[in-house]
């Protein structure tokens, strides 16, 4: 008796029906290309991630946008990149090979984050103690309004030895002076009203008055 006899008729149709399913899905599945670009500027997405949704499976695009993996007909493809708009595809099952490919065009997204505050400082107190006891260096403004301020000019002239370049100075001054008049009569002091002007006004300040000795 020949063996193929024995076999019962319903495992041969099990084994055919699997086969015809196999086949099947094998024609399902789609060499799934393509190139992710920028809607602006048509510039490749590097490293965008393509998943197939709801199976949780895909791949990354490479520095040139490209991508290539193995789905199925009638799979959404998701598209998502950091800055642009997720975009989604649906794989069609009209197509009669088994590849397919396309250009995915996603444009930017802008993204608001939340107000971040950064502290030098870790308490609120530490904050407030540094904030009432600094002290702020002056600017180019005001150092040289304190150095035109006459009180202060005065008080450090006042403060302040004549050292070995001033002298050579006020020397070099007198003979300077000298040397203008030269040949003429050089003017008298006593004449002039503005030395009278200070005069007056250092007298009316009792700056001439007579300082009793211990």
């Amino acid at each position: 008796m020949n063996i193929i006899k024995q076999i019962p008729a319903a495992f041969i149709i099990m084994i055919s029906s699997l086969q015809l399913h196999a086949q099947t899905r094998n024609q399902d599945l789609v060499q799934f290309s393509g190139v992710i670009v920028t809607a602006d500027s048509i510039r490749p997405i590097p490293f965008a991630h393509i998943i197939v949704k709801n199976a949780y499976y895909g791949t990354i695009s490479d520095y040139n946008g490209y991508f290539s993996f193995v789905a199925k007909k009638n799979d959404t493809i998701v598209f998502s990149a950091v800055g642009f708009k997720k975009e989604s595809f649906v794989i069609p099952d009209t197509i009669r090979n088994n590849r397919y490919s396309m250009i995915q065009v996603m444009a930017t997204d802008t993204i608001y984050l939340s107000e971040t505050v950064i502290y030098p400082w870790p308490t609120r107190e530490q904050f407030k103690e540094a904030f009432l006891n600094l002290e702020i260096p002056d600017d180019d403004l005001e150092i040289a309004r304190k150095n035109l301020d006459k009180a202060e000019i005065r008080k450090r002239a006042e403060l302040m030895d004549m050292d070995g370049s001033m002298n050579y100075k006020y020397y070099i001054d007198q003979k300077i002076y000298q040397l203008y008049y030269n040949g003429q009569t050089q003017p008298i002091t006593i004449l002039n009203p503005f030395a009278w002007a200070q005069f007056i006004k250092a007298w009316k300040e009792g700056k001439f008055k007579r300082k009793d000795k211990n």
